[in-house]
């Protein structure tokens, strides 16, 4: 995966990123980090396209993020998983491939499957969101983003909301899929999950990165800043 950005400013009342360049090439799975308030959900949002920066540019695998190919490229599992309430975890994917990708019901309801059965969802298919568990439901999200076959997915503090045994369910899960040759940019507090999965690390603070580097420097913390943080998230 290629990242590259220059010059990058947003704001929207205040400003939240200030002048932001870095270019990454290589990694597979990238972590934002850093205190709430710091930008972090902010970049992963523009770096995926849901929002147009106010100044600068970005580009991910030499495409920029609001090309539309680009899009389609990429999956997305929010904070809060999103689901449809009136629809069951099978048609909040089924729906997604027959309006947005063309699929066929026969092949929508193929696909649908596969990936609730690699996220161990299988049995619960047929049930609504608030049938199931939290980590269910997260799981479900992430079963949708990966039925478009994106390249790329991002997960924006996918276990924000859920208590220490579902976050775990669910950082497990997404353990699982590495090996599916996908690439991810993800935000989370989660450290322990941060130093196993990430490949890159990039620490912010007051809408500017501090530092970067593989996960062995949040051991060893350069910055002032950092070492703060990591204290209080261990």
């Amino acid at each position: 995966m290629t990242i590259d950005i220059k010059n990058l400013t947003h704001s929207y009342d205040v400003e939240v990123l200030k002048n932001l360049s870095l270019t990454l090439e290589g990694y597979q799975s990238v972590a934002i980090i850093g205190i709430s308030g710091s930008g972090k959900s902010t970049l992963i949002r523009l770096l995926s396209g849901l929002e147009k920066p106010t100044e600068g540019t970005i580009k991910v695998n030499n495409y920029l993020v609001n090309d539309e190919v680009y899009r389609k490229k990429i999956g997305f599992v929010f904070q809060n998983h999103n689901l449809f309430p009136h629809l069951s975890l099978k048609e909040n994917i089924t729906l997604v491939l027959e309006k947005t990708r063309g699929f066929t019901k026969t092949d929508a309801n193929h696909t649908a499957l596969k990936y609730l059965s690699m996220l161990h969802l299988d049995n619960q298919q047929d049930k609504r969101p608030k049938n199931v568990s939290g980590g269910e439901a997260q799981r479900a999200s992430i079963a949708r983003a990966l039925s478009i076959n994106p390249e790329i997915i991002f997960l924006d503090e996918p276990t924000a909301s859920l208590d220490p045994i579902l976050s775990y369910e669910v950082l497990s899960a997404i353990r699982e899929l590495k090996t599916l040759g996908k690439d991810f940019i993800f935000v989370t507090h989660v450290m322990s999950f941060v130093k196993d999965f990430a490949d890159y690390v990039i620490y912010m603070n007051q809408g500017q990165i501090i530092e970067m580097g593989t996960p062995d420097m949040l051991d060893r913390p350069k910055s002032e800043s950092l070492k703060l943080f990591m204290e209080k998230v261990k």
